[in-house]
C-alpha cells in the first residue's frame, strides 16, 4: 500500500475513521532521523495491506502534532479503531518498526 501524505484536513478520514490500523509518522523535511526512517516506512508500506502508513509534516500540520503531544521527531503513533495504541519516538530499524506496527 502506498504511503499517504496526510494533513489536518484529511486526518480524521485517513486515520481516525480508518477500518485498518494506521501507522502515523510525524516528521519534517529538515529532520535527519526522519530521512533515515523514510525508506524503511516505504518498504513496510509497500509490503503489506494490513496497515496504512500516513506521514504528517509537523511544520505544515502543527495542530495535530500538538494534539498528540509530539515533542520530538520522528514520532510514530499506531492508531487502531481511531485510538492511539502505541507511540515510538526516534529512529527504529525495520525489524523494530514491523514489530511496533504489529506485523511480526
Amino acid at each position: 500500500m502506498e504511503i499517504i501524505h496526510g494533513t489536518e484536513a484529511t486526518f480524521k478520514t485517513e486515520v481516525l475513521d480508518s477500518d485498518k490500523p494506521v501507522l502515523v509518522d510525524f516528521w519534517a523535511t529538515w529532520c535527519g532521523p526522519c530521512k533515515m526512517i523514510a525508506p524503511i516506512l516505504e518498504k513496510v508500506a509497500a509490503s503489506t495491506d494490513e496497515i496504512k502508513v500516513v506521514k504528517i509534516d509537523v511544520d505544515e500540520n502543527p495542530n495535530i502534532a500538538e494534539k498528540y503531544n509530539v515533542m520530538s521527531i520522528p514520532t510514530l503513533i499506531l492508531f487502531k479503531g481511531g485510538k492511539e495504541e502505541a507511540k515510538q519516538v526516534g529512529f527504529v530499524n525495520e525489524p523494530a518498526l514491523r514489530k511496533f506496527a504489529g506485523l511480526e
